[in-house]
């Protein structure tokens, strides 16, 4: 694998710039490059995902289809800190169902679906307490619309999700 040089990025995406990858969360794209791999040369967006500490190359013509976004609008911020102060909405089906949907719902980027998760697995004093993969569910549902959140609103990781608690106590 051999980088040939480093490149201009597409119109969409620059560098500096934080975006959204779906099964990873927010990153930074770092640069664009061209590598030849198998005698294919390739444009690749080079992004790094701090929190995990993984650097993602990703073809610039896969980006698109593969659900690489922008950071959200405010608006579209809004709507999913408007989701967190719902109501929790539990379907009656068995909880592997339920995990594989609120896994799809984070897997998505979508903040409002992350958001749903989110609150509808948080759970207040006096309610009963999660299951171990609940739990682990919630808290990458939290993590990952935590990253956003702060990357938007220019804060740290620690006062988004004190931010997000606080808005799913306002019940």
């Amino acid at each position: 694998m051999a980088v040939a040089k480093k490149k201009a990025l597409s119109s969409e995406f620059a560098a500096g710039d934080y975006i959204v990858y779906p099964a990873h969360g927010v990153g930074r794209i770092l640069a664009a490059e061209q590598q030849v791999i198998s005698g294919i040369t390739l444009d690749l967006f080079v992004i790094h995902f701090e929190k995990d500490r993984m650097t993602l190359r990703v073809p610039v013509a896969k980006a698109a289809s593969v659900g690489m976004r922008k950071l959200s609008s405010p608006q579209k911020l809004q709507s999913a800190l408007a989701t967190l102060k719902g109501r929790a909405r539990i379907k009656r089906t068995m909880w592997s169902r339920r995990a594989q949907e609120y896994e799809a719902k984070i897997n998505s980027g979508d903040p409002v679906s992350i958001a749903e998760v989110v609150r509808d697995l948080h759970r207040n004093a006096g309610q009963p307490e999660q299951s171990y993969s609940e739990r682990q569910i919630y808290e990458a549902a939290l993590d990952r619309l935590a990253r956003e959140v702060a990357a938007i609103e220019e804060i740290d990781e620690t006062a988004a999700v004190q931010r997000l608690e606080a808005l799913l106590k306002a019940d």
